[in-house]
């Protein structure tokens, strides 16, 4: 048994009836449209993607950076005050 109760003999039968309905050049420009709206879909989506992962960086950045001064200015008052020590 094939798909869902449906042997392969049926399916090629389907596939018969409707490549003879179509005709191969019909049915070629639609997987040839088909394809290229497929292909569109997933560019637009990884561009989207890259869009939001740059927004992502570009909003972590200042806060990575201000995180980065917050230690180092930290650091420097503990050297003052151990100086002022001895």
């Amino acid at each position: 048994m094939g798909f869902g109760g449906i042997s392969i003999w049926n399916l090629l039968i389907i596939l018969a009836i409707i490549v003879l309905l179509f005709g191969t050049k019909k049915l070629r420009g639609i997987g040839t449209d088909l394809g290229s709206a497929i292909k569109g879909f997933r560019s637009s989506i990884k561009d989207e993607e890259q869009k939001d992962d740059a927004e992502l960086k570009a909003e972590t950045k200042p806060a990575q950076i201000a995180e980065q001064t917050k230690p180092a200015a930290e650091t420097s008052n503990q050297h003052t005050t151990d100086k002022d020590k001895v």
